[in-house]
Parts: structure tokens; C-alpha cells; sequence
């Protein structure tokens, strides 16, 4: 059975889950905290990074690690056109704290670089990640981004990056690019049943109907 190990990162998460033997690591937070996060994955002998969407908080040291410890990357698609820039895929919010959310992640988007990285490994809805000695699959969740994925785990564990959110409480996730995708993704959610739910901002908690 496999663990999951949240490592903060301001007001972030990556997560890594390992086995004993071998482990991956699902996003990858702010170069503030790449030091971090290289000491963690070293210890848990990582061998493949997971991003569950395109955002710079969640793939701002991946080209980093994975230099370092020589292993791929692994994103969908959907979400390659944020690498060059966050904006290429624009996003709403409707709530009060979504908007506050939002103009701080634009005014972050206007000035943070990014390092540029090519994923090695192409992601998509059902894909085991068994070859990487870890029991989980990826599971489409878009809305926040096009692309945007999470990872099941054991059938006990959903890591949903930002398809939902708990920066002030448990909800679907403040700021989306296509909202009736992300409401989608958010019954997606609730409809898998008993998991504990790990977001990319947060503590984790059982999962519920979230839509």
C-alpha cells in the first residue's frame, strides 16, 4: 500500500507518494521551495513528477528536479500552452474570495518566469502509473485548466491538484477556466466514492458532494 507525504510550499502542496521501494512526486510548488522538495524526493527514491495542471506554483521547480534526479516529467496535453506563459488559458471567478484569489494569481502570472521543460510522458484519463512501482492511475479533471488531472491511489487516496480547493474551506475550486468543465469534474469527484481528498491548496479531507 502506498503513503502520501504532503510537503508545503507557501500556500501550496506537492505531494509524494511511495511505497517503501519507489515513489512519484505530483507537482512540484514555487522555486522558494526547490531545495525542499529535491530532499524529500531523494529520501522517498522518486521516480517519475506527476503535474496535475500547468500553473507555475505547481511546476515551478519541475525542470529543476528533474534534471537533478534524472527522471521524466509528466503532464496532459491540454496543458502544454501553459508552459510559455499562465496566461494562455484565462481564468474567472464569481465568489468575493475567488476574485481576491484571481488578482493575486494574475499579478504572480505577470511576473514570474517560468523555466521552460518539454514533458516526456503525455497523461491521459485511466493511465496506470504502475511503471513507475506505484498503484494509481490518472483521472481527467478539467476545468480549472484544460488539462488539468489528478491521481487515484489505491483506490483510498485522490490527489485533485486545484480541481477543488481548501485555501479557506473545502469547495470546487474558486478560480476556473471553463466553469460548467469544472463543476463536471467536481461531480466526477464525488461520484468515486470513499477517498481522502489532497488538494494543491490545503489540508486534505474526506471526500462529499462537492457539486
Amino acid at each position: 500500500m502506498s503513503e502520501i507525504h504532503r510537503i508545503k510550499c507557501g500556500n501550496g502542496n506537492c505531494y509524494i507518494v511511495e511505497n517503501g521501494t519507489s515513489g512519484i512526486l505530483v507537482d512540484t510548488g514555487k522555486k522558494e521551495f526547490v531545495d525542499k522538495v529535491i530532499e524529500a524526493c531523494r529520501f522517498y527514491n522518486v521516480q517519475f513528477i506527476v503535474l496535475t495542471h500547468g500553473h507555475f506554483d505547481h511546476t515551478d521547480n519541475v525542470a529543476q528536479i528533474s534534471d537533478t534526479l534524472g527522471i521524466p516529467i509528466g503532464m496532459n496535453e491540454k496543458d502544454c500552452n501553459l508552459i510559455q506563459t499562465n496566461t494562455n488559458q484565462f481564468l474567472f471567478a464569481t465568489s468575493l474570495l475567488g476574485k481576491v484569489v484571481l488578482a493575486a494569481s494574475l499579478r504572480e502570472f505577470a511576473v514570474r518566469t517560468m523555466p521552460e521543460f518539454k514533458p516526456d510522458v503525455l497523461l491521459h484519463d485511466g493511465d496506470s502509473l504502475s511503471d513507475y512501482g506505484i498503484d494509481a492511475r490518472i483521472i481527467a479533471l478539467p476545468g480549472h485548466t484544460d488539462g488539468s488531472i489528478g491521481v487515484d491511489v489505491d483506490h483510498k487516496h485522490l490527489i485533485v491538484g486545484d480541481a477543488l480547493m481548501n485555501m479557506f474551506y473545502p469547495t470546487v475550486s474558486m478560480l476556473f477556466h471553463n466553469k460548467e468543465e469544472m463543476l463536471r469534474s467536481a461531480g466526477k469527484i464525488s461520484s468515486i466514492g470513499n477517498r481522502i481528498i489532497y488538494f494543491g491548496h490545503g489540508k486534505p479531507v474526506p471526500n462529499r458532494q462537492w457539486a
